[in-house]
């Protein structure tokens, strides 16, 4: 696993000029006073209006805004390819973006148009946002607070909601006179806000208050919207709507963690009173149960609306009365504490805490999640060993469902080079076996991670030509992923096939729209040696590639 970078320099540079990421934040919002309603007196989800269309801007014109955005995030330092969390992430994103097209919410149009694309920042903040063009970013953060399936997927579809509801096009379109400076404030403070919240609160309070009030109140609609809309995709994909409510009160505790002082709309206008009521009127009657705990493992303070005290009391999670269906596979909470952990793992920067989640894994209460932190923190302080034998220990205690995570974090562990060595060193012979098990295990799979590691394995186990045709079926089923390319790269390299290496290379710089880095990899390609340019079909891909990649170079020359 590579190192964390300490210097964020470059990143707040970037974030001071680079691509404005228009965030439609759960942390940033605020709702006003909505009582509870009962079952009987609550209107449908049918029946709320909409609204509107986004009209005024082109699907077209927002995918390329969102490609400009999504270019800049790919450069990001934060951001991170974890293929592990990409597959888990997908698992809870895929039943949503299904449910929401089966609803109608996501249009044939609008579904084929737009990137749906799920992009993880290493930010140990809670937080996720709507991205023009589709596509969403989650923080690390956030996965790591989270502690069943549920809650996750519940900030997903509300973030799903505000890019099926095209919150972006009508903010942009709303009001011509107002939206073009007034947006511009909004990405200024989400970009400083990054680095500088100072610099996040002095953007907001630079605009005029009339101005920003009638923003803020389209601010709101929006996010009741995506809250209506969001749980409706939630229970449609068969979730348990509980979620929604202890992910609300999950985010009240990050939000008073979060705000340092400098942005004190977060505590004036606080996240969880009115909207867990509107969630609460939502959930069908049945029996109750206490409130939820936050994390801290008290029950949230809840703020009471106008006609009497606001109660928080709730269905018991799974139960019939929670909406939806709760998660069929048994695993599901065993496999979320995984992610979760990984999560909080590699948000880390420093060693102390890495440390603390190393003992606390090693006692004989660990829970799961506390034994695959512990391993993952003995990798990266550089324990190898140790952090193998707690990952096989662990490997024999998790339900079958969650043993496919802990074999992807052996293969990372035994991929990973020894301390002191330049390279991978050869493995004992016990670990060579258990890597050659794990390799075929992993090329025998079907996901993103059994694919990626499973190649990685065949690398270096001397097999490239397994790798080679395990990736070529992936990058042809799925051509957007930049780490299978630069896999599939190293496997060619290892054949001696440079011309195939360059141009998987190239394609790894297309797939993160990286049109110029892509185009200069594909004429490197065209300039080898003639004794390296005998494979006459891979030329004529490469010529065509280099044509197709060019114009689109061209085409995003002139958006910027």
């Amino acid at each position: 696993m590579p190192s964390i970078p300490k210097s964020r320099a470059l990143l707040r540079r970037r974030r001071a000029i680079g691509p404005g990421l228009l965030v439609l934040s759960l942390l940033a919002s605020a709702l006003p006073p909505v009582a509870a309603q009962s079952g009987a007196d609550r209107p449908s989800l049918s029946s709320l209006p909409s609204l509107g269309d986004g009209q005024g801007m082109t699907l077209s014109a927002e995918r390329r805004m969102g490609d400009r955005i999504a270019r800049g995030i790919y450069r990001d330092p934060d951001y991170l390819d974890d293929p592990v969390l990409v597959d888990y992430l997908q698992s809870l994103w895929q039943p949503l973006l299904g449910a929401a097209r089966d609803r109608g919410d996501v249009p044939p149009e609008l579904s084929e148009r737009l990137a749906w694309e799920l992009m993880i920042s290493r930010d140990r903040r809670v937080n996720a946002f709507a991205l023009p063009g589709g596509y969403l970013g989650v923080h690390l953060g956030l996965v790591a607070v989270t502690e069943r399936p549920e809650e996750l997927a519940s900030v997903l579809a509300h973030e799903l909601s505000h890019v099926s509801q095209r919150h972006i096009a009508r903010m942009v379109s709303r009001d011509e006179r107002m939206a073009p400076w007034m947006v511009g404030a909004m990405i200024l403070a989400a970009l400083a806000a990054g680095s500088n919240s100072q610099a996040a609160g002095a953007a907001i309070a630079g605009g005029t208050a009339a101005a920003a009030q009638s923003q803020l109140n389209f601010s709101r609609d929006m996010e009741r919207e995506a809250d209506r809309v969001g749980y409706g995709v939630l229970t449609g994909a068969g979730f348990d709507g509980y979620g929604f409510v202890t992910m609300f009160d999950r985010l009240q505790q990050a939000s008073r963690h979060n705000d340092d002082g400098s942005f004190p709309y977060l505590r004036s206008h606080p996240l969880t009173g009115e909207r867990i009521a509107d969630m609460r009127a939502r959930l069908p009657a049945g029996p109750v149960a206490p409130a939820a705990t936050g994390t801290s493992g008290q029950a949230p303070a809840a703020s009471a609306p106008a006609g009497g005290p606001l109660r928080l009391d709730l269905p018991k999670p799974g139960s019939a009365a929670a909406g939806g269906a709760p998660m069929a596979v048994s695993s599901g909470p065993v496999l979320h504490s995984l992610m979760a952990s990984r999560a909080r793992v590699l948000a880390e920067n420093g060693p102390d805490r890495m440390r603390a989640w190393l003992t606390q894994g090693q006692a004989s209460g660990a829970t799961p999640g506390e034994r695959y932190a512990a391993a993952l923190s003995a990798h990266r302080l550089g324990q190898r060993e140790q952090a193998l034998n707690l990952a096989q220990r662990l490997r024999t205690s998790v339900p079958a469902g969650a043993r496919p995570t802990v074999d992807a974090l052996l293969l990372e562990l035994l991929l990973a080079p020894k301390s002191g060595s330049a390279g991978g060193a050869s493995p004992a012979a016990d670990q060579a076996s258990l890597l050659a098990e794990l390799r075929d295990q992993a090329l025998a799979g079907t996901t993103r991670a059994s694919a990626i590691y499973g190649a990685q394995a065949a690398i270096a186990t001397g097999q490239p030509e397994r790798a080679v045709a395990r990736l070529q079926a992936w990058v042809a089923l799925h051509p957007r992923d930049a780490m299978g390319w630069q896999t599939l790269s190293r496997a060619h390299a290892a054949q001696g096939q440079t011309l195939r290496a360059i141009r998987a290379d190239a394609e790894a710089h297309a797939a993160q729209l990286d049109y110029s880095g892509a185009a200069e990899r594909l004429r490197a390609a065209q300039e080898l040696p003639a004794a390296q340019r005998t494979d006459g079909m891979e030329l004529a891909i490469v010529d065509a590639r280099r044509r197709e990649v060019e114009a689109l170079l061209r085409e995003s020359t002139r958006e910027d």
